[in-house]
Protein backbone atom coordinates (compact mmCIF):
# COMPACT_ATOMS: atom_id res chain seq x y z
CA UNK A 1 0.00 0.00 0.00
CA UNK A 2 2.81 2.71 0.85
CA UNK A 3 4.89 1.73 -2.22
CA UNK A 4 1.63 2.53 -4.32
CA UNK A 5 0.85 5.63 -2.72
CA UNK A 6 4.73 6.60 -3.16
CA UNK A 7 4.70 5.65 -6.51
CA UNK A 8 1.25 7.94 -7.13
CA UNK A 9 3.02 11.28 -5.50
CA UNK A 10 6.30 10.64 -7.21
CA UNK A 11 4.01 10.59 -10.89
CA UNK A 12 2.13 13.64 -9.58
CA UNK A 13 5.23 15.28 -8.55
CA UNK A 14 7.06 14.69 -11.74
CA UNK A 15 3.56 16.23 -13.63
CA UNK A 16 3.97 19.21 -11.79
CA UNK A 17 7.86 19.65 -12.50
CA UNK A 18 7.16 19.68 -16.36
CA UNK A 19 4.15 22.05 -15.72
CA UNK A 20 7.03 24.38 -13.45
CA UNK A 21 9.41 23.93 -16.91
CA UNK A 22 6.63 25.52 -19.17
CA UNK A 23 6.50 27.99 -16.70
CA UNK A 24 10.76 28.32 -16.86
CA UNK A 25 9.97 28.66 -20.74
CA UNK A 26 7.10 31.26 -20.86
CA UNK A 27 7.74 33.27 -18.07
CA UNK A 28 7.38 36.92 -18.84
CA UNK A 29 9.78 38.04 -16.27
CA UNK A 30 13.74 36.45 -15.44
CA UNK A 31 12.24 36.58 -11.82
CA UNK A 32 9.57 34.23 -12.96
CA UNK A 33 11.75 31.98 -14.87
CA UNK A 34 14.32 32.10 -11.21
CA UNK A 35 10.82 30.20 -8.93
CA UNK A 36 10.02 27.91 -11.38
CA UNK A 37 14.01 26.81 -11.70
CA UNK A 38 13.42 26.32 -7.76
CA UNK A 39 10.48 25.04 -7.63
CA UNK A 40 11.98 22.29 -9.88
CA UNK A 41 14.62 21.43 -8.27
CA UNK A 42 13.12 20.98 -4.89
CA UNK A 43 10.29 18.88 -6.79
CA UNK A 44 13.48 17.02 -7.83
CA UNK A 45 15.07 16.62 -4.62
CA UNK A 46 11.79 15.29 -2.83
CA UNK A 47 11.57 12.82 -5.65
CA UNK A 48 15.22 11.72 -5.03
CA UNK A 49 14.08 11.17 -1.35
CA UNK A 50 10.88 8.96 -2.06
CA UNK A 51 13.44 7.17 -4.70
CA UNK A 52 15.55 6.23 -1.01
CA UNK A 53 12.85 5.36 0.38
CA UNK A 54 11.42 3.03 -2.41
CA UNK A 55 14.68 1.48 -2.99
CA UNK A 56 15.67 2.15 0.62
CA UNK A 57 19.46 2.87 -0.47
CA UNK A 58 20.43 5.96 2.02
CA UNK A 59 22.73 7.31 -0.39
CA UNK A 60 20.34 8.71 -2.14
CA UNK A 61 19.38 11.06 0.86
CA UNK A 62 22.69 11.95 0.78
CA UNK A 63 22.19 13.10 -3.13
CA UNK A 64 19.20 14.92 -2.10
CA UNK A 65 20.94 17.01 0.19
CA UNK A 66 23.87 18.15 -2.09
CA UNK A 67 20.89 18.79 -4.91
CA UNK A 68 18.89 20.60 -2.62
CA UNK A 69 22.27 22.65 -1.93
CA UNK A 70 23.46 23.52 -5.32
CA UNK A 71 19.63 24.26 -6.31
CA UNK A 72 19.78 26.87 -3.52
CA UNK A 73 23.02 28.22 -4.43
CA UNK A 74 22.12 28.80 -8.12
CA UNK A 75 18.82 30.43 -6.86
CA UNK A 76 20.72 32.93 -5.17
CA UNK A 77 23.62 33.58 -7.44
CA UNK A 78 21.13 33.91 -10.23
CA UNK A 79 18.79 36.29 -8.16
CA UNK A 80 21.92 38.17 -7.17
CA UNK A 81 23.11 38.62 -10.56
CA UNK A 82 19.50 40.12 -12.08
CA UNK A 83 19.34 42.14 -8.97
CA UNK A 84 22.77 43.35 -9.38
CA UNK A 85 24.10 42.33 -13.27
CA UNK A 86 27.33 41.11 -11.63
CA UNK A 87 27.95 38.21 -8.95
CA UNK A 88 31.11 39.38 -7.30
Amino acid sequence: MTYFVLLLVSIFLALLAFISLYRAYRGPTPADRVVAINVISTKVTVLIAILALLTEQDAFVDVALVYSMMGFIATVSVSKYLEKGKLF
